[in-house]
């Protein structure tokens, strides 16, 4: 019965005053007694925690915690494209038609989830990835490649959610939530990391400002359980490389360019 509550608590509607009790209580000292009933219901590997349970004193903080640094290892080859969180990888394949792709019975179109055509020209015949971190996956994002931040700015106001139910019923969320969209200049290509946020426009936090983008590097985390959907542009040599969708980890191989 606790287990269920707690997936319920977690899992709740976009609704604004669910979603404020839940972030409220979340991250109340009051909720430290729920971490080890959490930690359960989602089989969390807290062997790979940076810290052992008992440090952490909210079930937000638990929620937002970090990992072990060699936890996570990746391909350092500039040509390799990585994954940027862990999570499942539940799409991939080609912007079909210019411009748009498909999930969950839904068509998207990049000009809508950019808001500006001429920013999502970029992308257009390119690649998509869809990573969704469920309430049990570490909730930090990764750069899945070297480069420079050459755009950085938000979109949306909604917080609809994300998860299977929410992409299947919902208004197209990745068109209308709030999302934090970074865009990057590699050696290759140009690349944007979508970060859709789910119950609160709070939900994404980056560490900084700055435009490094060093591959395999932390640069924020999810308050929440959300989706990153990552673009690589069109017209280049790049092909994906990942063989299923399923299960993911950061670090893992997704795509190559071809040298």
């Amino acid at each position: 019965m606790k287990k269920k509550l707690l997936k319920s608590l977690v899992e709740l509607t976009g609704n604004p005053i669910s979603s404020g009790i839940l972030r409220h209580l979340s991250a109340s000292r009051l909720s430290k007694p729920l971490i080890k009933t959490y930690s359960k219901a989602y089989k969390i590997d807290e062997s790979i925690m940076e810290y052992p349970r008992e440090h952490y004193d909210s079930l937000q903080a638990f929620f937002t915690r970090n990992l072990k640094s060699e936890a996570r290892p990746f391909n350092t080859s500039p040509e390799i494209l990585i994954s940027p969180s862990d999570g499942q990888l539940s799409s991939y394949g080609r912007v079909e038609d210019g411009h748009q792709f498909t999930i969950k019975g839904h068509t998207y179109s990049i000009n809508e989830i950019f808001m500006d055509e001429k920013r999502a020209s970029t992308y257009k015949n390119g690649w998509y990835f869809v990573f969704y971190l469920s309430p049990a996956d570490y909730h930090h994002f990764h750069y899945p490649a070297d480069g420079t931040v050459i755009n950085r700015y938000a979109l949306g106001t909604k917080s609809y959610p994300v998860n299977t139910l929410g992409l299947t019923y919902g208004d197209k969320p990745f068109e209308t939530n709030y999302r934090l969209i970074t865009e990057l200049a590699t050696n290759y290509d140009k690349l944007a990391l979508v970060k859709v946020g789910a119950l609160n426009v709070n939900s994404v936090q980056l560490y900084s400002s700055s435009k490094d983008a060093k591959k395999g590097e932390d640069f924020g985390y999810f308050s929440f359980g959300s989706t990153i959907l990552l673009f690589v542009a069109g017209g280049s040599h790049f092909s994906a490389t990942i063989q299923e969708k399923g299960s993911i980890h950061v670090g893992d191989p997704i795509g190559q360019w071809q040298q």
